[in-house]
């Protein structure tokens, strides 16, 4: 860091962690709200059959708050859910907004809580259009998938009904209250404990080598690359290592700090333009973009003389810069991930996802990238990851 320069660090959510945890979620709602505050619920759809929403609701209903529950985000969160969980909210004059799930779910509470504020829809807030509003509703999220790290970012990614994704960011957008229960990851099947795992890797990888950078970055990144190199395989193989998931899901955490001042890059950039293009896991796509792209990356910090961010992450991770590509591609083997984008991308073709990586929602992450990309490397880049489709 050169002399004379300072970094300042945004706001963070209070972070609580801990094996059943979720059980002190009424006297939380009461610190962030007050005592008996009417809260909505935003609950990801499968977690209701499955035990942990039912159990979120009879705790807080416990602790004396009234309840709205909206399970109703399965898969990408969309404008209109995020209107509706507002409007719910308005409806029953609530004062706070729990959200429990993966990213889907954090994403939608988070933005509906900001915009309960007020009566314009979520639309009118897209890509810093408008401040969100402030004050907002207090604002508590919980992950159940060890991935996006939204429980402490002021960010949020909302879908178009056809399938368009926006970015949301804001200072109002930080939770209030970040709850981490690992008991609550338990239940993730192998696969989606895989990709949530990477993402979140590739979250400290983007963070911490591209032009937003900063000490602070580095410090969770770095975090966060070793708890997840040491662990995720380890959760992907045994899912019910208590020990091995609470691992992975501190190091998500340690990610969504890492990205929540250093932002992504051309990894994030290709699978927000997938998920734009058609239906896709997000950590799937992340992931296979991250390996389609890495050896170019590294190859410009060889070029430059070895000594650079990726240098960095590559120790972080147990291994070297010129080994760096391989042991990465050897990580997603380790974790089990089938190299396979879903079969309808095969008709979508290259040359729509480089038209989409340089649309205005998903350029800013490619021009975050450190390396600069030449005369045809964004279609290059765009037919390595097509060609998994094939």
């Amino acid at each position: 860091m050169q002399s004379g320069v300072f970094f300042a660090a945004p706001r963070t959510a209070e972070i609580e962690f801990g094996a059943g945890r979720l059980a002190g979620i009424a006297e939380d709602v009461a610190r962030v709200a007050g005592a008996g505050a009417p809260v909505v619920a935003v609950v990801d759809a499968a977690l209701m059959s499955i035990g942990p929403g039912a159990d979120l609701a009879s705790a807080l209903e416990a602790g004396g708050s009234p309840v709205a529950l909206y399970v109703e985000i399965a898969g990408e969160p969309k404008e209109a859910q995020v209107d509706a969980i507002a409007e719910i909210a308005r409806a029953i004059g609530a004062r706070a907004v729990v959200a429990m799930g993966g990213g889907a779910a954090l994403d939608a509470g988070k933005l509906a809580a900001c915009v309960a504020a007020d009566e314009a829809p979520a639309r009118g807030y897209a890509l810093g259009a408008a401040p969100l509003p402030s004050p907002r509703l207090g604002l508590i999220c919980i992950p159940t998938t060890a991935g996006t790290g939204s429980e402490v970012t002021r960010t949020a990614v909302i879908s178009t009904e056809d399938g368009a994704k926006l970015w949301y960011w804001g200072e109002a957008l930080q939770p209030d209250l970040a709850l981490l229960d690992p008991l609550l990851t338990l239940s993730l099947p192998p696969h989606i404990t895989a990709w949530t795992g990477l993402d979140a890797y590739v979250h400290a990888l983007e963070a911490t080598t591209n032009h937003h950078r900063s000490p602070v970055s580095a410090l969770h990144g770095h975090a966060a690359l070793r708890l997840l190199a040491a662990h995720l395989p380890d959760a992907v193989a045994r899912p019910d290592d208590l020990a091995a998931r609470s691992a992975v899901l501190w190091g998500a955490t340690q990610a969504g700090l890492a990205i929540n001042v250093g932002s992504t890059a051309i990894a994030h950039c290709v699978s927000h333009a997938l998920g734009t293009l058609g239906p896709v896991h997000h950590g799937l796509a992340t992931v296979l973009a991250q390996e389609a792209a890495l050896a170019w990356q590294v190859e410009g910090e060889l070029n430059a003389g070895g000594e650079g961010p990726f240098a960095a992450v590559a120790a972080a991770s147990g291994t070297s810069l010129a080994e760096f590509p391989q042991w990465f591609s050897d990580f997603i083997s380790r974790c089990d991930v089938a190299r396979r984008l879903p079969p309808g991308f095969a008709a979508i073709g290259a040359e729509a996802l480089a038209r989409e990586m340089l649309a205005p929602a998903n350029a800013p992450m490619k021009e975050a990238t450190l390396r600069v990309f030449g005369p045809g490397e964004v279609e290059a880049l765009a037919a390595r990851v097509m060609a998994l489709a094939a």
